[in-house]
């Protein structure tokens, strides 16, 4: 059996290809976690960035720059070791779920508070992209309609915001799916992490008794199928969704 051979027989050793899927799974989960949270942050964020400019609401303003710019203009993979070290876990996180060590759950939980930061961040820019975008005749119409301030963003802004950058949003989460690979770095759960415990016993699994180069082509390169499969999949609806909104209204006479 040649080494090649040997690397691909890895793939059929019994439980191999669901610890990898489990892997992608867990990708999935944090990648869908610091997504969502983004929005919720973003959202406020980029509100806070647009519209608190009066004297008494501008340090909101300044709080929502600062914090933007911060963790936008640095590395990722530096908020991850930062939090690894001074973020502190809560109880509900220092046990065994979803079938994981202690150990495993509390840095999964930091790592992730990391991700949802710095996703956070360039989601608020993307928001505001959006506000910015809404013409200042809407906010007088829903004014002439008897809505406040907060009924007009509710109602009004940003559902229009939040359609307008819908192609941009699924680019960053695809972006977000890839990010989440830094968490390898920490020992935590998602796809490349189990990769690479999967490669340091390979030697294990391939009959060889070594860990071979093909070992490393054979594993990586699954998992790099995998990444391909799910961005390529997003990528073509985020296509599919510009195509539609440059598509011209065709206007019918009766």
């Amino acid at each position: 059996m040649s080494n090649l051979e040997a690397s691909f027989s890895i793939l059929g050793q019994k439980g191999v290809m669901a610890y990898i899927l489990k892997g992608t799974v867990f990708t999935l989960i944090i990648a869908l976690i610091a997504v969502v949270l983004g929005i919720v942050i973003g959202s406020v964020l980029a509100l806070c960035r647009n519209y608190c400019t009066s004297k008494k609401t501008k340090i909101f303003g300044t709080i929502a720059t600062v914090y933007i710019e911060v963790f936008r203009n640095t590395p990722l993979l530096l908020w991850i070791f930062i939090c690894l070290v001074f973020c502190p876990c809560p109880e509900l996180f220092n046990r065994k779920l979803f079938g994981l060590t202690t150990v495993e759950t509390k840095l999964l939980f930091k790592a992730a508070v990391a991700l949802i930061l710095f996703t956070s961040s360039v989601i608020a820019e993307i928001i505001r992209g959006g506000l910015n975008s809404i013409a200042h005749g809407q906010f007088e119409a829903g004014h002439a309609q008897g809505f406040n301030v907060v009924q007009v963003m509710i109602y009004i802004i940003l559902p229009q915001a939040y359609r307008n950058v819908i192609p941009t949003l699924l680019s960053q989460v695809i972006t977000t799916i890839k990010d989440s690979s830094y968490l390898a770095n920490v020992a935590t759960i998602e796809l490349i992490a189990r990769t690479k415990q999967l490669l340091s016993a390979a030697s294990r699994y391939n009959g060889t008794g070594n860990v071979n180069v093909s070992d490393v082509f054979v594993l990586f390169g699954v998992a790099a199928f995998i990444y391909f499969i799910i961005n390529y999949t997003l990528s073509c609806v985020v296509r599919t969704m510009q195509k539609r909104r440059k598509r011209p209204v065709r206007v019918t006479a009766d």
